[in-house]
Order: C-alpha cells, then sequence, then structure tokens
C-alpha cells in the first residue's frame, strides 16, 4: 500500500522511528510537533458498495465522504498536478506539522476536512458552500484551483497540505490521509492537521438530529466502509459567489 505520510515518534531513548498511520491506535505529537490522528481504516466505496478505484476519479471532481466521524464531511479531490511534498503548515496555537503529499500513480489525489476552520461552513445536502473551485473557475474575490468558503472567502490551497491563503481563516484545513493499495482501493486512514470537529458537533446539534438522528449517531466513528458521491449529486445547490 502507498503510505505517503509517516508520523516521526520520539521513543524514550530519544531514537527516531518511522511508524505507519493505520498502525497506531492513539492520538500522538510527532517529535517534530506535528500533528495526527489515526482513526478506523475505511474503504470508499460508491453508493452500490463499489470500490472506489484510484485510477476511475475524474480530474477536478468534489468527491465528498464522511470521515473520521460519521457525521463530518471530507472532499477528495483527483488534481490537475501532484501535491507538493514535505509542506511545513503552522497551526493557529502555533504548532508546526508536515504534509506529505498526495496518492495515487501521480501524487494528486488529495482530501481534507470539509470543515471550514474559520466559522464551521460544510457541504449539506440542501447546499454547499465550502467546496474545491476547479483551475477554470472562479469566485469574487479568486481565481479557481482552490478549496474555497464561500460565507466569508476563505481560500485553502489543495496542493500544499490545505494552507490558509486567503480570507479570515487563520489555520489551513486538517487533511485526510489516505492510502491507496494494490488493487487500486482507496483507504481513509487518519487525519493531519488541526481539526474543529468538537465545535463542528457543538455547533449543529439539530442538523445532526435531521440526518442522524441525533448528535451522539453523529459523533460515531466511521467504520469499515464510507459512501463517496459526487458535491453535485451530494448538494442540491452548489453556491459560487
Amino acid at each position: 500500500m502507498e503510505r505517503r505520510n509517516f508520523l516521526r515518534l520520539s521513543a524514550t531513548s530519544a531514537m527516531a522511528v518511522a511508524i505507519a498511520p493505520s498502525l497506531i491506535t492513539q492520538r500522538l505529537y510527532a517529535e517534530d510537533g506535528s500533528l495526527f490522528q489515526p482513526f478506523e481504516k475505511v474503504q470508499l466505496k460508491d453508493a452500490e458498495g463499489n470500490p472506489i478505484k484510484a485510477s476511475a476519479l475524474a480530474v477536478e471532481e468534489n468527491y465528498v465522504f464522511n470521515y473520521p466521524y460519521v457525521g463530518t464531511p471530507a472532499i477528495m479531490v483527483n488534481l490537475t498536478s501532484p501535491a507538493e511534498k514535505d509542506i511545513e503548515l503552522t497551526a493557529e496555537d502555533g504548532t508546526k506539522y508536515i504534509y506529505r503529499g498526495g496518492v495515487g500513480a501521480k501524487g494528486t489525489i488529495v482530501a481534507y476536512s470539509a470543515i471550514c476552520p474559520h466559522q464551521l461552513t460544510h457541504p449539506q445536502p440542501e447546499m454547499s458552500m465550502f467546496h474545491y473551485i476547479d483551475e477554470k473557475g472562479t469566485t469574487k474575490a479568486y481565481s479557481g484551483g482552490a478549496f474555497v468558503c464561500m460565507s466569508h472567502l476563505s481560500r485553502f490551497e489543495p496542493k500544499q497540505g490545505g494552507k490558509v491563503v486567503g480570507g479570515p481563516a487563520t489555520q489551513g484545513l486538517a487533511s485526510i490521509i489516505l492510502e491507496v493499495d494494490a488493487e487500486d482501493n482507496i483507504w481513509a486512514v487518519a487525519v493531519l492537521g488541526p481539526v474543529k470537529f468538537q465545535d463542528y458537533f457543538d455547533a449543529f446539534k439539530d442538523e445532526f438530529k435531521k440526518f442522524y438522528g441525533n448528535r451522539r449517531k453523529a459523533k460515531k466513528l466511521t467504520k469499515e466502509e464510507t459512501k463517496v458521491q459526487t458535491l453535485k449529486n451530494f448538494s442540491a445547490d452548489i453556491i459560487r459567489l
């Protein structure tokens, strides 16, 4: 399997070791300050239960899936060119972490939490005000080729680990760590970077009741598999300002 994001841990002897993210079972901070949280290893599948194949992803399509929790949306995109490697990023509290790059044969497949770190805007079935804008697309404030939150026009660079490059957001997007196995299947295994999951769960109780029954069900970990669909099929209205 491809394992692009490895965590460097400091043992009591100060010896650094490399461990694959899906083999770790608790939250850890890397020796260099990286934020990393492993979760259940989950296979990405379509509505009919068929495995999503990395080589079959359309270029610059928004693919929505829920991970690491049942109620937390993420977006995967197959970019036009490879994501950059070994990008150092900084959370709003000053903690630094390293983004290792995309996956797939060309390193063009990336995935991020689809919860804007500014005020928690996220894709919803009625509409989406947070999504990837293709390179030929535009908004009133930006050209395309980036994730943009339409609520306040925060912009995030998908080729640089979700780095914030515009708008009021004070930190980037959390990256969903993916693996591609020998059969070209895609798995989500971990989250890298600062997260807003607890704030999100606190803020949208009515939404969780409507779509999941209650917040407790929305907070359950995604296990074994997660349904993937295009944003245009997930949201009735995709907002572009």
